[in-house]
Parts: C-alpha cells; structure tokens; sequence
C-alpha cells in the first residue's frame, strides 16, 4: 500500500502525517529524519492495528502540486 503523507515546515524541523491514518505523526529536525520517523510510525501503527483486530485502511488520500504565477 502507497499513502499519501503530508510533510509541513515547523519552527524547529519539520512534522508530518497520513490523512488516511488518523493520529499517524512524526517530527524530526530534517525533512530526511521526518520521512524515516514516519516510516517507523506507520509500520508500528498499522502493526498496532492488526494486533487490535482493526481493519486496515486503504489509502485514498491523492496529494498533488499546483503551479501558479508568482
């Protein structure tokens, strides 16, 4: 499964999360440690899941970019 993660420039770092994964979250110093974290994250939380009896969510979040004139 692919999801869609959000990434957001914060005072000392960076945070991110997966829309699709409600209280998936990390925050590191660089964007490069924010996406390892993440990755960690979403491999505990969907662990966590199944442990749980929870069914897996499909990722049906579609993030994309926009050009404008400056």
């Amino acid at each position: 499964m692919k999801y869609s993660i959000l990434f957001e420039p914060t005072a000392t770092g960076y945070s991110a999360h997966i829309p699709d994964l409600p209280g998936c979250v990390a925050a590191g110093a660089t964007l490069e440690e924010t996406r390892q974290l993440m990755q960690e994250a979403v491999e505990g939380h969907l662990e966590c899941m199944r442990e749980f009896g929870y069914a897996i969510p499909e990722p049906t979040t579609v993030a994309e970019g926009i050009e404008v004139p400056a």
